[in-house]
């Protein structure tokens, strides 16, 4: 056998080995969805018994005991109001600072930066009493506003942004607009952001997505049960002496199909954000 031959062999062998790795890989993601699904169609006696690959016959019971305890569609409305205001806030105005830092070079630039990227490395939670206390003394508490001040401020945006425009908007561009007699604010809006799209939809999809999935913050802000959110309502379906399985895998699969259905019809935008990060390099 020629070595060429051997090579080929070796090839084969690697691909058809890291394919079934990758099979694996995508059964083990799949499985808990999977479970959860099946899981909303069985009431506690089945889901107490045995792992169920079936779909049982207790949607709808399951489905009206979860209305007669919260009002899920409710929850669900305030989540994609909060998600969605969230994420346009965040995404301009991180998108306008990271411009700002990109192209202006001013005192302290750098320092500043390297201070918003300090404040990347603590935990959020850190602040949460502080945050507290500022939201009861301007009487913010009990109101979305306190839920979305903080989306004026996302340093993980900037970062991320920061960089994408010192990889792909080049300097010419904005002296020829300037030349042109734009201004700033029309340079940024007409120009730049229409440049920086990609880059700022695969940031946007995951912020989306962790406002969508914040529990801490929502459940110590807001009081009214007409305002909480779907992950704060998907936790009062756990009883402190018996839960309702089938009832919380409901409410868990409602949550988690908007999330599903956005990473569906963005996916194409997170790889080209990906893809073309990759070809920059």
């Amino acid at each position: 056998m020629s070595m060429q031959s051997k090579k080929e062999g070796h090839g084969k062998l690697y691909r058809t080995l890291t394919y079934i790795f990758l099979i694996f890989l995508a059964i083990i993601s799949i499985v808990p969805f999977y479970n959860m699904i099946i899981g909303c169609t069985h009431d506690n006696a089945a889901l107490a018994t045995s792992f169920q690959m079936i779909p049982g016959k207790h949607l709808l019971d399951n489905y009206h005991r979860l209305q007669d305890n919260v009002n899920i569609w409710r929850g669900l409305a305030n989540s994609v109001v909060i998600s969605v205001i969230y994420t346009a806030i965040s995404t301009y105005i991180g998108a306008l600072t990271a411009y700002g830092f990109a192209k202006y070079k001013f005192k302290g630039n750098k320092v500043l930066f390297w201070i918003v990227l300090a404040t990347m490395m603590l935990p959020g939670q850190l602040g949460i009493i502080g945050y507290f206390q500022e939201m009861n003394n301007l009487r913010l508490l009990d109101n979305y506003i306190a839920i979305l001040m903080p989306s004026f401020a996302t340093p993980v945006m900037v970062y991320w942004i920061r960089q994408y425009i010192d990889a792909y908007v080049p300097n010419e561009l904005l002296e020829s607009a300037r030349i042109d007699g734009c201004n700033e604010f029309k340079i940024f809006n007409k120009i730049i952001f229409p440049v920086i799209i990609p880059g700022v939809a695969t940031q946007a999809i995951f912020t989306f997505v962790g406002c969508w999935n914040s529990y801490v913050q929502p459940s110590i802000l807001l009081f009214s049960q007409e305002k909480f959110t779907l992950p704060i309502l998907v936790q009062q379906m756990q009883g402190v002496y018996k839960t309702d399985y089938g009832v919380v895998y409901l409410g868990v699969t409602l949550s988690v199909v908007p999330i599903l259905l956005l990473f569906m019809f963005c996916s194409k935008k997170i790889l080209e954000s990906s893809m073309s990060g990759a070809v920059k390099g």
